[in-house]
């Protein structure tokens, strides 16, 4: 009918395998799966209908706040940017993404994440 546009959330590190961890590296690959369907869907759907990723970083959340000082500031020093990621900065992204100033992106992935994955 009208076409539309459908965003969906990866994970930075999905693009390259992710943290050092099992389950880090379990969840990067889940979420590479998640990139990989959204490109498919985007040539598929396309031109009535933009599929978009945003991908976040690291992200203050209620997770974010569980993790010790040592990381969070490892994190904040390892980030160009200089601070972990808000979660308005992911709500500003898929806004972007879903406003007509996105009108002739798709199939993309938007990492917002003040750097760390470029």
């Amino acid at each position: 009918q009208g076409g539309g546009q459908v965003i969906n959330v990866g994970w930075d590190q999905a693009l390259t395998g992710g943290v050092g961890t099992e389950s880090g590296q379990l969840f990067a690959a889940s979420k590479a799966a998640v990139i990989g369907f959204s490109k498919a869907l985007a040539r598929g759907l396309a031109p009535e209908v933009r599929v978009n990723v945003v991908a976040p970083g690291w992200i203050e959340t209620e997770w974010g706040e569980t993790v010790n000082r040592e990381l969070y500031e490892r994190v904040r020093k390892q980030t160009p940017l200089g601070r972990w990621g808000r979660p308005e900065d992911i709500a500003a992204a898929v806004l972007f993404l879903a406003s007509d100033e996105a009108a002739f992106l798709t199939g993309q992935v938007l990492n917002v994440n003040g750097g760390v994955v470029m």
